[in-house]
């Protein structure tokens, strides 16, 4: 079945009156004003429009081809910081605590914080983000493309996944590419960079993984910066 733009826009309205009312507990009101903003509302609209369960959201694959969810280890124990917005975050360069980032990053992330810091330092980006983006792409180190191609954020070259000497390089190219091709050219929020980074219905992407990328970087990120 197709639906025309104004049934499609009068659909997604209602959706989200209808996160408002079970939000606030409000009646349903006919003013526009009511209506929820913001990029919260609008995950929790995609979520809605996809029929996906939040309590069992994807992220990156690990190295057995099986896919981690929030029920797994790198996430237990973790609190849930994929409800606040990123506008205020600070993603240029901050000094960040080495031993934290060690104490959370395994397989082959284990012991690589100093080099998000270095790199963090050299591209001015907050390690804090370099570290976030990491261990989501590849599964917290865990990933097949991190343990035979050291990538461990994605990086795609002219023949596919890109390989490297090392993780510390894939760190490095991962900051250049980041401020070259997203922070100096304005996209300076986790959300904005995420639609380029990890675009929602990429061709690349059949499974849409690509849809939990935000909630999955800045649930990282705030558990990082807590």
């Amino acid at each position: 079945m197709s639906y025309s733009p104004v049934s499609s826009e009068w659909f997604k309205n209602m959706a989200l009156l209808s996160i408002s009312k079970s939000l606030s507990g409000k009646g349903i009101s006919s003013e526009a004003s009511l209506f929820p903003t913001g990029d919260i509302f609008t995950n929790l609209l995609q979520a809605v429009l996809s029929g996906q369960d939040q309590q069992n959201t994807y992220v990156p694959e690990n190295s057995s081809g099986s896919f981690i969810t929030n029920n797994s280890p790198i996430l237990n124990g973790m609190k849930d910081y994929s409800h606040l917005l990123d506008d205020n975050m600070t993603l240029g360069f901050t000094d960040v605590s080495t031993d934290k980032l060690n104490s959370a990053l395994k397989g082959k992330l284990s012991n690589m914080g100093e080099f998000f810091v270095e790199a963090g330092r050299r591209y001015n980006i907050n390690p804090n983000l370099l570290a976030s983006i990491a261990v989501h792409e590849s599964g917290n180190g865990k990933s097949h493309a991190a343990n035979v191609k050291n990538n461990i954020a994605g990086m795609m070259g002219k023949n596919g996944l890109r390989q490297y000497e090392s993780v510390a390089e894939s760190i490095a190219d991962m900051a250049r590419n980041l401020r070259q091709n997203y922070l100096d050219k304005g996209y300076d929020t986790i959300a904005k960079i995420g639609a380029k980074y990890a675009p929602v219905g990429a061709a690349n992407d059949p499974t849409g993984l690509n849809n939990n990328w935000v909630k999955g970087v800045n649930n990282f990120f705030y558990s990082f910066t807590a």
